[in-house]
């Protein structure tokens, strides 16, 4: 089959690449480099160095695709309430620039991933069946695209799933990345002799999905015929654990003896966030394979090799006033 991923030198999307390369499918993929790295990619992907929001060039790109995975996100949920242009355009404009070009090819099935922002601060952990609430900008394009992607297949017949993964950590994630990550950056940090840095009092609470337990559920997506125009939640919904906790384990795998730094909450921050996995248990056959220490684990030993590395604050702040995390605005981290 071809497979064509988006963002396909990021942390998803190169990970999703090998493992269906992997099974003998021919993939190819795009990426602009906003959040991957270029050692991410094998020569054996047929690469292309474009950007999703150019039509023309994806057009191009997509012939003779049978499936699109749209991995390809600027993932910056709290960045995006401080610029919301950059991370909304990345996010709605370069999703329908890329249906329209998979409609153009006559793709027969796009399978999107879109994001656990889509529930905003609902009572949790989040179902499905749950109307989508999001708080913030990057939320807010994300349900856009979904529905989007429901409206032309509506006119245009081809199949679709969207896919809701959350938190994903493991090997391939850009961990300089001082917007997001918060496992990596805490990692990253550690490594270089320095504290994990916590937003708010540190209480509020996550699951952490490692990739591979994401992948297996993209890849029963793309034939299983009972996932069709479905929007699945997919990794675990064990483990649910404060981002103090979250600090504490890495703290300990590190041997990092210092104390933790606060700084004030971030503004539009969902406190409690956890997605219910019993429609994937029951339509992708999911079952979670990795634990959080192992996750946090392995996601370690990838920094460590790969060599700890400063941030880079390689993404402008349009809004800079006093509501901005000093942290970004003073490049902190």
């Amino acid at each position: 089959m071809n497979i064509f991923i988006t963002g396909i030198a990021g942390f998803l999307g190169s990970n999703l690449a090998y493992h269906l390369y992997n099974k003998n499918h021919t993939i190819s993929g795009n990426d602009n480099f906003i959040g991957g790295y270029k050692d991410n990619l094998n020569d054996q992907f047929n690469f292309y160095k474009i950007d999703c929001c150019d039509y023309n060039s994806m057009n191009k790109a997509l012939k003779n695709t049978d499936v699109l995975i749209h991995c390809a996100a600027t993932a910056y949920e709290g960045l995006s309430v401080f610029s919301p242009s950059f991370v909304t355009k990345n996010i709605f404009e370069a999703s329908v620039a890329t249906f329209s070009a998979a409609i153009s090819n006559n793709v027969k099935k796009i399978i999107f991933c879109s994001s656990m922002a889509r529930y905003g601060s609902q009572n949790f952990p989040f179902t499905e069946d749950m109307a989508p609430k999001p708080q913030d900008p990057y939320g807010i394009a994300k349900v856009a695209s979904e529905k989007m992607l429901e409206n032309l297949s509506e006119i245009h017949n081809f199949d679709w799933t969207i896919l809701v993964p959350h938190n994903i950590v493991g090997p391939r994630q850009k961990y300089d990345d001082p917007y997001r990550n918060v496992l990596s950056i805490f990692l990253n940090r550690m490594l270089l002799n320095k504290p994990a840095i916590i937003y708010g009092d540190g209480s509020q609470k996550r699951c952490f999905s490692y990739v591979d337990d994401c992948i297996t559920c993209i890849e029963e997506t793309i034939q299983n015929n009972n996932s069709s125009k479905q929007v699945i939640n997919i990794g675990p919904d064990e483990e649910f654990i404060s981002i103090k906790e979250l600090a504490d384990k890495c703290a300990n795998l590190t041997n990092f003896n210092g104390n933790h730094v606060y700084y004030d909450d971030r503004p539009q921050e969902v406190k409690f966030a956890s997605c219910s996995s019993s429609k994937a248990r029951k339509i992708l056959n999911y079952k979670t394979k990795f634990s959080l220490d192992e996750s946090i684990q392995l996601t370690y030993e990838y920094i460590k090799k790969r060599g700890p590395k400063e941030f880079d604050y390689h993404i402008d702040l349009e809004i800079n006033n006093e509501k901005t995390p000093q942290t970004w605005n003073m490049k902190i981290i």
